[in-house]
């Protein structure tokens, strides 16, 4: 007797392919949700405390707030945004607000969508009780730096470094201009760090800086260096760790806290975002740094 053979059951396929295209959109639907709360969710505050013999005994800490990325723009950070985040900071009550560049999303020939007067605007809003220092980022030099610092230079209470060196609060920052446009001058800082520390009591040795890639040279006495621009990768996978890196060294100093030959780098993953206006497993921070007197 011979059997009867049958094709292929399209009719059993169709359920299965239905349910593999409502778990894709789904999944895709959860993961665009996510990518919204993570670029948009207001900034998380991380700590760290350090201390420093470069501070007497018995003196109060000195907190630092480390703001890095706001990248202006009308989608991900408008004005509003951005002012509201600047309230944030404020109410951490820090003594020094550090601020390591990138104040406006400013892609190389582009239309600009600020004006140097809106970009500056949100930035004299901060508060610190010993002063607010400034080094510039990639975005700025492409926005055009000049103009930029010409409306700093109307507000008293922010100071611009651009390899330059200042005294303030109990601490002697360097700030280092912007490595990936080729505007950095290590040596130059540090000479002014020297200058600056002669002429007053020796504060805590501080670099401030746009990007992390000039960790590797810094002296090895420098109590702390602050960088942001890599967004820590802006997108991440959920397990840590990123596709994307514009550091030269990868992952390797691209978020968080790292510490190396002695010395400790914290590489904030800023405020917004640049090139892609979404973030995925990463978040907006903000860092408020504690350096307290070493005790016996």
């Amino acid at each position: 007797m011979m059997r009867e053979k049958h094709g292929p059951r399209p009719m059993l396929r169709r359920p299965i392919l239905r349910r593999l295209f409502l778990f894709a959109l789904l999944l895709a639907m959860i993961t665009l949700g996510k990518a919204y709360y993570d670029t948009m969710r207001d900034p998380v505050v991380e700590r760290l405390s350090i201390t420093s013999s470069k501070l007497p005994a018995g003196s109060a800490p000195v907190t630092i707030a480390l703001v890095a990325d706001i990248h202006l723009s009308k989608l991900v950070m408008p004005i509003k945004r951005a002012n509201r985040i600047v309230s944030r900071v404020n109410a951490l009550e820090p003594d020094v607000i550090a601020l390591a560049g990138d104040y406006v999303t400013q892609m190389p020939g582009a239309d600009r969508d600020f004006s140097a007067k809106e970009i500056v605007a949100p930035l004299t809003n901060l508060r610190a009780k010993s002063g607010i220092v400034l080094v510039p980022g990639n975005h700025d030099h492409w926005f055009g730096w000049d103009e930029l610092e010409a409306e700093l230079a109307r507000f008293s209470q922010i100071t611009v470094l651009r390899n330059q060196a200042i005294s303030i609060g109990g601490l002697n920052i360097g700030g280092v201009d912007d490595e990936s446009t080729g505007n950095d001058d290590l040596k130059a800082t540090l000479a002014a760090m020297e200058q600056s520390a002669a002429g007053n009591a020796a504060g805590v040795p501080i670099i401030l800086t746009h990007s992390p890639d000039i960790f590797p040279e810094v002296p090895a006495d420098m109590a702390l260096v602050m960088a942001g621009h890599t967004h820590c990768g802006q997108i991440a996978y959920p397990w840590g760790g990123s596709p994307i890196s514009v550091s030269a060294y990868g992952d390797k100093y691209a978020c968080g806290v790292t510490r190396e030959d002695g010395k400790l780098l914290v590489t904030s993953a800023g405020l917004s975002t640049s090139v892609m206006p979404i973030r995925l497993f990463t978040q907006p921070e903000i860092w408020l740094i504690e350096i307290g007197p070493e005790t016996n």
